[in-house]
């Protein structure tokens, strides 16, 4: 299966904040949000979740359910520690968006304004010639990069120039990724696809230049510090004991446990991600935006719940309105229709075509190794859903079950 989508978007639909369908509604019943959690650790699709379910400002649900480490016997706990994965993105992302609000940066600057040599080229098809890409482009992923796991076979461009996708012991810097990224042809002209790509990991080293410091500095001075968000960083500390323990699903038996490099197949037809989960506490592994966070869920609902609100402290509302708004029409997941893309996460264009609850205009995204979140705005909801359990926590049926679950 492919991410890439490559369809004139039409202009995006205009979304009501306020649908009918709030009214009546009273918000979330706790019971079927934990039916949906045990269900899920019964038939052993999930060993360990932690669970937030914010509604109307306040935290009206929360639930460590389950292992953080199953052959320990350890449980749940609700501040526990999770390797982010693509849950980095929105954070690194609002970083973006900060930077645009203090005037720092454009989003229709081009990336070589602060990667001067980051240039990679077009397709032989289209020329082979250098491409333009701006940070807006990044943001959406329009910009015609991909990701190595998404390639048919380890022959692929990405593996031949050694690019990582930020979530395995490479021994890279931040630096020479991106020079490695930069020697691989782009798969389409930018701004004529989509295709979910390293270009959060671009983005990153954006950051770095404008800031002109390490990118954990600056999005801990422009994100995680102001919203306290202090469980969340780069790394985590072998001491610290928190960290929650990865497993992988079997088809028909229980999750096994991760140990050392795991390359888990995510999509049809692909190579699979490489994971080494020790990773996460070797600080000095370089900081990928896209793959390469640790933090806790409760962190993670102070970041969803203030860009909800509006921002504050962090932004200004009509940045955080431009960043949940639909820039790319139908352009988008091919496994999720209805969603097009906004400035750092999904966002729901057709509720009826994604066969879903969720209000038009909810932001979603998740996280590889077994994460899930979303924000409805117009039901003043944010639901946070971190496991230890990919792929199931990410696009399992636990998923789809607690969305429902949580507007039943």
């Amino acid at each position: 299966m492919s991410l890439l989508t490559e369809i004139p978007p039409p202009s995006p639909p205009s979304v009501s904040t306020t649908p009918s369908t709030t009214r009546g509604w009273r918000g979330p019943e706790p019971s079927r949000i934990d039916e949906a959690i045990d269900r899920a650790l019964a038939e052993q699709r999930l060993v360990g979740a932690v669970v937030l379910v914010a509604h109307g400002g306040r935290v009206v649900h929360r639930r460590a359910a389950g292992l953080a480490d199953r052959e320990a016997g350890l449980p749940m706990r609700e501040d526990a520690l999770f390797r982010l994965a693509s849950v980095s993105k929105p954070i690194v992302s609002t970083a973006v968006m900060v930077l645009a609000g203090q005037g720092r940066l454009t989003l229709d600057d081009p990336v070589t304004r602060w990667l001067p040599d980051f240039r990679p080229r077009l397709p032989e098809g289209l020329g082979g010639g250098e491409a333009t890409i701006t940070l807006r482009q990044l943001l959406t992923h329009t910009s015609g990069l991909g990701y190595r796991f998404f390639e048919a076979s380890e022959d692929g461009p990405y593996a031949q120039a050694g690019v990582s996708d930020g979530m395995d012991g490479s021994g890279l810097t931040l630096a020479e990724n991106l020079r490695r990224i930069a020697q691989v042809p782009l798969q389409f002209a930018p701004g004529t696809g989509w295709l979910y790509s390293l270009a959060t990991d671009v983005l990153g080293g954006v950051v770095e230049a404008v800031c002109g410091g390490p990118l954990a500095e600056a999005v801990r001075t422009l994100v995680t510090g102001p919203l306290r968000m202090h469980d969340t960083d780069f790394f985590a500390s072998r001491d610290d004991g928190r960290l929650t323990t990865p497993y992988v699903n079997g088809l028909g038996i229980a999750p096994s446990r991760m140990e050392g490099l795991t390359v888990a197949p995510a999509f049809e037809g692909t190579v699979g991600i490489r994971f080494d989960p020790a990773r996460a506490f070797d600080a000095a592994a370089f900081p990928s935006g896209g793959a390469g966070m640790v933090g806790s869920a409760g962190d993670f609902m102070r970041l969803l719940e203030s860009l909800r609100g509006g921002g504050a402290p962090l932004l200004p509302a009509g940045l955080v309105d431009d960043m949940g708004r639909n820039h790319t029409g139908a352009w988008g997941p091919a496994d999720a229709p209805g969603y097009g893309f906004g400035l750092g996460f999904s966002v729901l264009h057709d509720p009826r075509a994604a066969q879903s609850p969720e209000s038009a205009g909810t932001w979603r995204w998740g996280g590889a190794y077994g994460h899930s979140w979303f924000v409805d705005r117009a039901r003043q909801l944010s639901v946070v859903a971190f496991t230890n359990t990919l792929y199931e926590g990410m696009s399992g049926r636990f998923v789809a079950d607690l969305r429902d679950a949580v507007y039943a």
